[in-house]
C-alpha cells in the first residue's frame, strides 16, 4: 500500500492531455545578433600644397620650354645687331655681297659673299672617249711570217683592250680583247703554229677556238670568238700552222653585230692584243 503523499500515476488521457497543452506554448525564439560593422575605407592622405605647386609648374613649364627651343635665336634682336656690316651696306645702296669689314670683340676680319661657280657633269662614256678615244688602230701586215695578224691584210677594229662603255646589256665594260670588222663571212686565220685546245659553241663567246702556241719560251694563247657557227673545221687536238683556216667572222654569242673577237692570254694573263700584235706579227 502506497504512502498517502505520493502521488497516483496518470492515466493516458491524463498525459496526453499534458502533452497538448506543452504542444501549445509558444517556442522561444533565437536572440537576434548583433548587426555586422560596415568595414572602414582608409581614407587617402590629402595632397599637400607643395606637391600641388609642382605639378602645377609642370604643366606651365612644358609650353614655354617647346616654345623657347623652338625659336630662333636672333628672334628677339634687331638685324642691325646680328649682322651690323650687311645692315651698313644695304643703307649705304650695297648689294650685301661685296666684301664688307666689321669688328667684332676688337678683332678685325673680312666677310666675303657667296661666290657661286658654275659646274657641269661629265658622263661615263665622255670619260672614257677622252681617255681612250684618240687611240690610233692602224697597222700593216704582210700576210707572211711565223706571227702574223688574223687577217692577211689589214681590217677596221671597232673596240680596243680595256675599259670601254659596255655596247649592250650583257657585254663587258672591261674589255679584254680586240674586235676586227672585216665584215660578216670573212675567212679567219691562226696567228701562228700551235695545238687547238678548244672549239666549241655556246656562251658568250658563240662560236669560238682556243689555240695554243709557244712563244719566245713563253705559252701564249689566241682566242677566236663570236664565229659562225659550224664554221670552223678544227676540233681539239688538232696541230696547226700559221695561216692555217680557223672559221668565218658571225655574230654568235653575245655580240652587237658580226665581228672577231680576239685575245691573247700568255702565261694565264690578259694582254693588249694590238700591242702584242704590233711587236711581233709582220
Amino acid at each position: 500500500m502506497s504512502d498517502g503523499s505520493s502521488q497516483a500515476p496518470l492515466t493516458r488521457r491524463e498525459l496526453r492531455e499534458r502533452t497538448r497543452q506543452q504542444n501549445r506554448l509558444p517556442l522561444s525564439l533565437p536572440k537576434p545578433s548583433a548587426p555586422r560593422a560596415a568595414p572602414t575605407v582608409a581614407k587617402a592622405p590629402a595632397r599637400g600644397w607643395g606637391k600641388r605647386i609642382l605639378s602645377w609648374g609642370t604643366v606651365i613649364a612644358t609650353p614655354l620650354l617647346f616654345i623657347g627651343v623652338s625659336l630662333p635665336v636672333n628672334l628677339f634682336y634687331p638685324s642691325i645687331d646680328v649682322t651690323p656690316a650687311i645692315a651698313e651696306s644695304t643703307s649705304a645702296g650695297g648689294s650685301g655681297l661685296e666684301a664688307q669689314s666689321f669688328t667684332v670683340a676688337s678683332s678685325s676680319s673680312t666677310q666675303v659673299g657667296i661666290q657661286r661657280e658654275s659646274w657641269s657633269v661629265t658622263s661615263f662614256a665622255d670619260v672614257l672617249k677622252a681617255r681612250y678615244g684618240s687611240r690610233n688602230f692602224s697597222y700593216s701586215t704582210t700576210g707572211v711570217g711565223a706571227i702574223r695578224w688574223p687577217f692577211p691584210t689589214a681590217v677596221p677594229i671597232s673596240s680596243g683592250f680595256g675599259d670601254r662603255v659596255a655596247p649592250c646589256r650583257y657585254c663587258s665594260s672591261n674589255h679584254r680583247g680586240l674586235d676586227f670588222v672585216p665584215g660578216n663571212g670573212a675567212p679567219i686565220f691562226v696567228i701562228a703554229d700551235g695545238v687547238v685546245t678548244a672549239s666549241e659553241y655556246g656562251g658568250g663567246y658563240g662560236q669560238y677556238v682556243y689555240v695554243e702556241h709557244e712563244i719566245n719560251g713563253q705559252s701564249v694563247l689566241s682566242v677566236y670568238a663570236h664565229m659562225q657557227r659550224g664554221s670552223s673545221p678544227v676540233q681539239e687536238g688538232d696541230r696547226v700552222e700559221a695561216g692555217d683556216f680557223l672559221g668565218l667572222v658571225g655574230n654568235t654569242g653575245i655580240s652587237t653585230g658580226p665581228h672577231l673577237h680576239f685575245e691573247v692570254r700568255i702565261e694565264g694573263e690578259y694582254v693588249n692584243p694590238f700591242t702584242w700584235l704590233k711587236a711581233n706579227a709582220f
